[in-house]
């Protein structure tokens, strides 16, 4: 028996900001974006941050991010001294420096971007919040005699209603003399001449121009018109790079992720301005309290990072090859030996083994769901439609386990959450890629297990415990699968010589000799 204390997710992560790190990284070693984004939440005051119906919308008068940010605010301004000569600059972004946009990424569009969603309905309608504290900051810094600069991203057809917005929630430093936005538009909108200062050659790409080329070159144009920039802000490292300032401040933001290319030119110091690689995050979103938002990982990253771990640039997982495919079949070639070898066993020694199945994730493949059809934002209605129409895959390799395990005597028993009104197809699902020489089904209806729904009248089996956790209002993954097992022992006679299940949910819980856990770091299920 496996101890359950050793049934736990990871804490620490090495990742890359640019997603490399999941062509090496194990698949427990990838943050889990769920995890991500319950800290996240938690970070910005969202309520209920663990909950799938959280509303995405941050608290404004008290978080872990609005006490960093006042922190910073007031760290910077205890050490700025009032300007000892004229024409000395501060120079600001916009969007999570001076307007905050928070509630966009998240309550609006779910950490999923959405640039018709955020020009039609946030920036034209002015709708974003000042980011804490960034008002009075802002009008302290030109109270101690600076002269104040905005450069942001948004296209030159935003600037209108990014100026709005901005004298809406209370600034009065900026206006169209002071605040430069990218010359490029919206689709379908009029893009202005690039302006002569700018250099887009400056880096090793002179087909686009980066965000640092722009940002860099106007901050030097501030430069030529006789200012010194004594200090940049901005969210982004790309904000801050390329030089052309005698002081930088990075603020916290976990929610996006723009990477640039440095100019050819930069400062040495440049070399500093790169995100964090290790981190340290409790599953439950709990590290959003105290490690600061610089310590959670983004999440941009963590889903390229799941993305080159499946192969799926564009949403859609690699069939034949990945990092994923690797660590899978490994496990696979792994307990296809085991399983052989111990069911024949239990079958010579008359123990009846069996060996148990979760469904998503460990004999069907959500992946191109989760990602491509969801984007990491799990739809229960969109899900139902996938089930009802059998669209799933089978999880590469897991056939051939099944069928070792079938074919050395094993009784192949299924438990998944998926509710009684989606076990017809769930059945028929498994029957296209699990089935026998003889093309007979290896799941078999009286041995497949799915739950009860009491809201359509489904009755809860007398065999599930409902009480034994802290929790007895209602039914937890762990009581009911761990029930499910034991009634399958018991009522049955099974020994249940292992357990396979992608979430540790479905391994806690005893009733199983052992229990192996599949990678899987596109949702998380306590």
């Amino acid at each position: 028996m496996t101890d359950d204390s050793t049934l736990t997710p990871a804490t620490h992560f090495v990742m890359a900001a640019d997603g490399s790190s999941g062509l090496t990284a194990h698949g427990k070693g990838i943050p889990n974006i769920d995890s991500v984004k319950s800290t996240i939440r938690t970070y910005y005051g969202v309520a209920n941050p663990s909950s799938p119906s959280a509303n995405g919308i941050a608290n404004r008068a008290s978080s872990p991010y609005i006490t960093e940010m006042q922190a910073i605010e007031a760290h910077i301004l205890a050490n700025m001294p009032t300007a000892p000569a004229p024409h000395l600059a501060v120079v600001f972004d916009a969007d999570d420096t001076t307007l905050w946009t928070y509630d966009m990424e998240d309550g609006a569009m779910h950490f999923n971007f959405d640039p018709k969603l955020q020009n039609d309905e946030w920036v034209q309608k002015a709708k974003f919040p000042a980011t804490p504290g960034m008002v009075d900051f802002v009008a302290a810094v030109q109270a101690k005699g600076y002269d104040v600069y905005g450069i942001t991203g948004r296209t030159n057809d935003q600037e209108a209603a990014t100026l709005t917005n901005l004298t809406n929630v209370g600034y009065t430093a900026f206006n169209a003399d002071n605040f430069y936005t990218k010359w490029t538009a919206q689709p379908g909108g009029v893009a202005l001449p690039q302006p002569d200062y700018v250099n887009c050659a400056a880096d090793s790409d002179p087909v686009k121009c980066s965000t640092v080329e722009y940002k860099a070159a106007t901050r030097k144009h501030i430069e030529s018109l006789g200012e010194t920039i004594v200090l940049n802000i901005g969210d982004q490292w790309s904000d801050l790079q390329g030089g052309h300032a005698m002081n930088s401040v990075k603020l916290p933001n976990p929610t996006y992720y723009l990477p640039s290319l440095d100019v050819a030119d930069a400062p040495a110091t440049d070399a500093q301005m790169t995100p964090k690689t290790e981190f340290d995050m409790l599953p439950d979103g709990s590290s959003g309290l105290t490690v600061g938002g610089e310590n959670i990982p983004n999440i941009d990253s963590v889903k390229s990072t799941i993305r080159t771990y499946y192969g799926a640039p564009a949403g859609i997982a690699n069939t034949e090859t990945s990092p994923y495919i690797s660590d899978l079949t490994n496990i696979e070639n792994l307990w296809t030996k085991r399983l052989t070898n111990r069911c024949a066993r239990g079958v010579a020694h008359g123990t009846k083994p069996a060996v148990v199945f979760d469904a998503d994730d460990t004999t069907l493949w959500t992946y191109n769901m989760e990602d491509a059809a969801m984007h990491f934002n799990f739809d229960p209605t969109l899900q139902n439609t996938w089930v009802q129409e059998g669209r799933f895959p089978a999880v590469p390799g897991m056939p051939a386990v099944v069928n070792a395990a079938k074919a050395a005597g094993c009784k192949i028993i299924g438990l998944t959450g998926r509710n009684n009104a989606q076990r017809v197809a769930t059945l028929d699902n498994l029957a296209k890629y699990y089935y026998d020489d003889n093309d007979n089904p290896l799941f078999k209806s009286q041995y497949y297990f799915t739950k009860w729904n009491s809201a359509t009248g489904d009755t809860q089996p007398a065999y599930v415990d409902c009480a034994q956790d802290a929790d007895a209002t209602k039914c937890s993954t762990i009581e009911y699968k761990s029930s499910t097992r034991k009634y399958v022992e018991d009522h049955f006679g099974f020994h249940i010589i292992a357990n396979f299940g992608d979430q540790f949910s479905d391994l806690i819980g005893q009733h199983a000799d052992n229990v192996i856990k599949l990678p899987n770091p596109t949702y998380y299920l306590p």
